[in-house]
């Protein structure tokens, strides 16, 4: 389930372990595909969003160096959490994947489930935490790791076997837009037209419900969660979560921001620091009815008035998926999250 840590909405936050070289060394033994080139020059190939689909080799940037891809990938795996969303949009069934939610929902949310079909990926590994001979196994041509925390060495190993395009270079892990990511991902499998469709056929949805609700750019709105009593989350402008309603055209609160810790996601909140939550509009992600009644019966938060005058919505994360569709924020959860969330935004209390 989602809720704020230093950089990924997980529940604690998680140090990964270092690589044994006796792994590396077997890694390499068995090595299946071709590594990733670290240079700091891209190719002249990767250059032109309107690059004809399939056309390569493609050169992409990323934290560590540069990756080309010399043919289109037909074995992907994706070590970002949401990564499989955009591959899946182009028209690629991953082969591999991570598990966010540790109920392997990879077929289970609406705005996949037609896109996976009974394609069932293997599961690599939790998080940021990887199975490298799991994904060596599946012999992909290419991993993708996007919103992810990927570290350098974990980078070293599957380049020993295989092409790897790390996280956007240039910006925090978990901190580049769905725009980017996506970006990457599409120049990636060779399919920059179709991406940049992809991406214009979201920003058109978003300035759809701008254009309907103008009201939105008068009003501060904060996202948060709860997962224990006492304790609270208020996602920074990094969140995916906060993205997407200042995409509805909601602003932001940026005191928010000062309280996160540096490379934190979230700012923590006790319930004394609640009145930083006092904004127009507040939007609760939480995973139950009683994590709802526990908010809402929080002393110190029914002196606010936002709670006051009803101003506050709750959405789960699952069931439906409304929480889990904007906390992704992918060019296939977006449109499901915009149906399900702009309703409850506007209904009369």
């Amino acid at each position: 389930m989602f809720t704020g840590t230093r950089s990924a909405p997980t529940r604690t936050a998680r140090h990964l372990p270092r690589v044994a070289a006796a792994v590396v060394a077997a890694l390499a033994l068995a090595a299946c595909g071709g590594g990733s080139d670290e240079t700091d020059s891209p190719s002249d190939a990767s250059d032109g969003a309107g690059k004809p689909s399939g056309a390569f080799p493609v050169t992409v940037e990323h934290k560590y160096g540069s990756t080309t891809i010399d043919k289109e990938p037909k074995r992907v795996v994706t070590l970002g959490l949401s990564d499989q969303d955009a591959v899946l949009a182009l028209g690629v069934e991953p082969v591999g994947a991570v598990d966010w939610f540790k109920e392997q929902p990879y077929g289970k949310w609406p705005w996949t489930k037609d896109k996976w079909g009974s394609t069932k990926p293997q599961i690599v590994g939790e998080r940021d935490e990887y199975n490298i001979e799991k994904i060596a196994a599946l012999k992909p041509d290419l991993v993708i790791a996007q919103y992810s925390g990927m570290k350098k060495e974990q980078f070293d190993t599957l380049s020993k076997f295989t092409k790897v395009v790390a996280q956007p270079k240039g910006l925090p892990d978990y901190g580049a837009s769905w725009q980017v990511m996506t970006r990457q991902i599409g120049k990636s499998l060779g399919k920059e037209t179709e991406t940049e469709k992809l991406i214009s056929d979201i920003d058109d949805r978003f300035e759809a419900v701008r254009g309907e609700h103008p009201e939105f750019a008068e009003n501060t709105l904060a996202v948060a969660d709860s997962f224990e009593a006492g304790k609270y989350s208020a996602f920074t402008k990094t969140d995916p979560k906060s993205i997407f309603f200042q995409e509805l055209g909601f602003k932001l609160k940026p005191e928010i921001d000062s309280l996160a810790k540096p490379g934190w996601n979230v700012a923590e909140l006790s319930a004394e620091k609640l009145n930083v939550l006092d904004v127009d509009r507040l939007v609760w992600v939480t995973s139950s009815t009683d994590a709802n009644d526990r908010i809402k019966a929080e002393p110190l938060y029914k002196k606010l008035k936002v709670s006051q005058e009803k101003r506050d919505l709750f959405v789960p994360y699952q069931d439906p998926d409304i929480g889990a569709a904007f906390s992704f924020n992918t060019v296939l959860s977006i449109p499901y999250a915009i149906d399900e969330i702009e309703p409850l935004l506007t209904a009369v209390k």
